[in-house]
């Protein structure tokens, strides 16, 4: 069972989450916050398998409560869920540690999908979000020598099925390698890049025009 922190302001909106989720037999809702600050209070207490953030909240916003857990809970993935798709609000939770980025009017299936998925080890990022993400690359600053360089072509062929959202399983099955033999090159992406985990890779990958959604 999928334990999961729902966190949001709006007490309609997470009672409603609360209901709907409850609904699948693969998730147990086991606690609401209502700002960053007390999603950061509950998450050693309730122990949540993920937590279902919000973004623009009082006391204390979802980026900055999103940093915070990630980085005192790495093992509990935070899910992005709100109805924010500007720039800023996308990059500043990516950045911060987010595992992926849903729109509030997202279908239940969609959201459920997108929770269990997260579990998985994947990337779920609403396809609105995706294309403000890609437009930011074309109009950034291209990818440097330098930082392509310190791949090999493997692992840059690793890390485009990574940021596409594919697990080591996955990745390994779809490049004909063993599972292992993946890990050690998600192991050895992340070491080069400086970043601690999947999500801050994908973002890099897309920052730096290395992926594209057919990849």
């Amino acid at each position: 069972m999928i334990r999961v922190l729902v966190v949001d302001d709006q007490v309609v909106v997470s009672e409603g989450l609360r209901v709907v989720l409850n609904a699948s037999p693969t998730i147990d809702v086991v606690g609401i916050a209502q700002n960053g600050a007390e999603a950061v209070e509950l998450v050693p207490k309730l122990k949540p398998s993920l937590v279902l953030m919000d973004l623009k909240m009082p006391q204390m916003n979802g980026i900055q409560a999103t940093q915070i857990i990630t980085e005192r809970h790495p093992d509990v993935p935070v899910l992005v869920l709100t109805t924010y798709d500007d720039d800023d609000w996308v990059l500043e939770a990516v950045r911060a540690g987010a595992k992926g980025y849903l729109l509030k009017d997202a279908d239940r299936q969609d959201i459920v999908a997108a929770i269990e998925g997260t579990i998985a080890g994947k990337t779920h990022v609403d396809t609105a979000v995706a294309q403000k993400l890609f437009t930011f690359i074309r109009e950034g600053t291209p990818a440097t020598a330098d930082f392509v360089s310190d791949l090999s072509e493997r692992e840059l062929s690793v890390l485009r099925l990574l940021a596409n959202g594919l697990t080591n399983a996955a990745i390994a099955a779809r490049l004909h390698l063993a599972e292992g033999t993946v890990r050690n090159h998600v192991s050895s992406i992340l070491a080069k890049l400086g970043v601690t985990d999947r999500a801050q890779a994908t973002a890099l990958a897309w920052r730096y025009g290395l992926v594209t959604p057919t990849d």
